[in-house]
């Protein structure tokens, strides 16, 4: 028997079911378009980025970043770990603007991903347990199963349930810690969680402490741009508030905002902080450019609030389902074939949007996801109504 025979009859399958996955080669234009190849037809409008504040394809914002930091030779690769020679003044300087901003230790990680898979395993053992809500994200689903705790899930957004499973670990002598895990904001929902209610769960609970995934939130909520927790003013109440610079940052990399002994417990026990190597300092030095412009959009937030406002009520009175809260606008079709030929549709008419089907999104439940950013303007997305 061919070794291969059972992946390729998995990728047939994935095919029939309309699940099939393939790199695309994307050429990117002005202003946020982009083309798939040089024989497109023609350019379109991005709408699947993550690219929040629209920095990425900030012209004077790149320019002014090359003018201020240059090229020094050791910029491009960091050649180590952290904790034998990849470790530079850009790394320092980073997590020291993250420290005074959020007013609490910061800690950089080569991505969200290598931060959580990686923080939750080294902070629990066999007497903690995990409560998480059902959607977060695969990389924090991947953190927990490579953890010795305990686990357990409830329902999105579901508090009443939360607050169950937490009376029933406090109750739990053999239960030293608990850590509630959700995100800020969803990124196939778009919806926001109420994290004023989580924090007052957690206060009357002693065991607790909070996890929250902010990878979508930071840039775009807060007066300053530091997430929901900001917005809704709990930050000091989140023990571990995580983050990610590879969307309205427009760079790579992950952090945690945390206490100062669990960042000094983390450099000493977090696998994929020890055992990789760090970012290369000419990324962190472009991330802490960006982070600190960010602090100061104060308008471009305000803008995308309300663009993003408007285009859900747009597809709401359209009769089309959609329970967003933010600015990723997901409209759910249910079958995976119906949404991707209503994502062809979009882009045949100038507008690129993806299907998002099973398993990143549940059976019944696929959609096409819409992703805006500051640099758009209604007359750019009001055309697109016409073909959800």
């Amino acid at each position: 028997m061919d070794a291969y025979q059972h992946y390729a009859e998995q990728l047939a399958e994935l095919q029939a079911q309309n699940n099939y996955r393939r790199f695309k080669a994307i050429e990117r234009e002005d202003s946020g378009y982009i083309k798939l190849s040089p024989q497109a037809p023609g350019a379109m409008l991005d709408l699947s980025s993550n690219d929040y504040l629209g920095l990425s394809f900030d012209k004077a914002l790149l320019e002014e970043f090359k003018a201020t930091y240059g090229l020094p030779m050791h910029a491009l690769g960091s050649a180590s770990s952290r904790l034998l020679t990849g470790q530079f003044e850009e790394h320092a300087k980073l997590e020291g603007l993250l420290a005074e901003s959020f007013a609490r230790a910061a800690l950089v990680f080569n991505s969200g991903y290598h931060a959580n898979i990686g923080i939750l395993p080294a902070l629990t053992d066999e007497q903690s347990l995990i409560i998480s809500d059902e959607l977060i994200h695969a990389s924090i689903i991947d953190g927990i199963r490579l953890s010795k705790a305990q686990r357990r899930r409830f329902e999105h957004q579901d508090l009443a349930q939360l607050e169950q499973l937490l009376l029933e670990a406090e109750a739990d002598p053999k239960l030293n810690k608990v850590f509630v895990v959700l995100e800020s904001v969803y990124s196939m929902d778009g919806d926001v969680a109420d994290l004023q209610a989580v924090v007052a769960l957690k206060q009357k609970y002693p065991k607790v402490m909070l996890y929250v995934d902010e990878a979508h939130g930071i840039g775009v909520y807060g007066e300053r741009g530091l997430g929901v927790a900001e917005a809704q003013g709990v930050l000091p109440q989140i023990d571990f508030l995580v983050g990610a610079f590879g969307k309205a940052i427009a760079s790579v990399g992950g952090y945690l905002i945390c206490a100062p002994v669990i960042r000094e417990y983390l450099i000493n026990k977090m696998r994929p902080l020890i055992f990789s190597t760090n970012l290369p300092p000419l990324n962190a030095a472009w991330t802490y450019f960006a982070f600190k412009k960010m602090l100061g959009m104060q308008q471009e937030r305000a803008h995308l609030q309300g663009l993003s406002r408007d285009l859900r009520q747009a597809i709401l009175a359209k009769g089309l389902d959609c329970h967003s809260q933010s600015h990723i606008v997901p409209i759910i079709y249910g079958a995976n074939q119906l949404a991707i030929e209503k994502a062809a549709t979009m882009q045949g008419a100038g507008f690129y949007a993806l299907p998002i089907r099973y398993p990143t999104v549940p059976q019944g439940q696929a959609r096409v996801r819409l992703s805006l950013h500051a640099a758009l303007d209604w007359q750019q997305l009001e055309p697109l109504l016409g073909y959800c």
